[in-house]
């Protein structure tokens, strides 16, 4: 018997997937939990549908995250902070301070956890974060670092 999977199954196949199993093992495992339904002409034409609109949504959101990557490569953030003798500063720079300058200066939203920032900024200057927004899109904002 032909199945389509609703849901990843180990050791037969992913989601999405047209496999041919046993009619007992589709009869008595699969179909009874809901793990993938009959592959008749009409589910497998909602299965086609279903991926253009997948397809459809991906690419949707590709654009989405290359138009925010634009925008956050236009402008620098500016953040100070305080300062003692000799240019030494008293703390760092984290993501969650840069997502906040951003929100405020940008007026975008970015997730502290999609910056990449291997260590807290403690220098003053202009410095580079890279920022993941989409698996196949970064963009490297521009902090600048001033004194307070």
């Amino acid at each position: 018997m032909d199945v389509i999977l609703l849901e990843d199954v180990k050791k037969l196949g992913k989601k999405g997937e047209v496999i041919k199993v046993s009619d007992g093992y589709a009869r008595n495992f699969i179909l009874p939990k809901k793990l993938g339904v009959e592959a008749t002409a009409k589910n497998i034409n909602d299965l086609r549908l279903q991926k253009e609109h997948d397809k459809k949504l991906a690419q949707e959101m590709l654009e989405e995250a290359k138009a925010l990557a634009a925008k956050i490569e236009e402008k620098p953030v500016v953040l100070a902070i305080k300062t003692g003798e000799g240019g030494r500063s008293f703390g760092s720079v984290s993501t969650k301070e840069i997502a906040k300058a951003v929100t405020d200066q940008l007026k975008l939203e970015i997730d502290k956890k999609k910056m990449v920032l291997e260590n807290p900024i403690k220098t003053l200057g202009t410095h580079t974060v890279t920022v993941k927004l989409h698996k196949d899109v970064t963009a490297q904002l521009t902090v600048k670092v001033v004194e307070e």
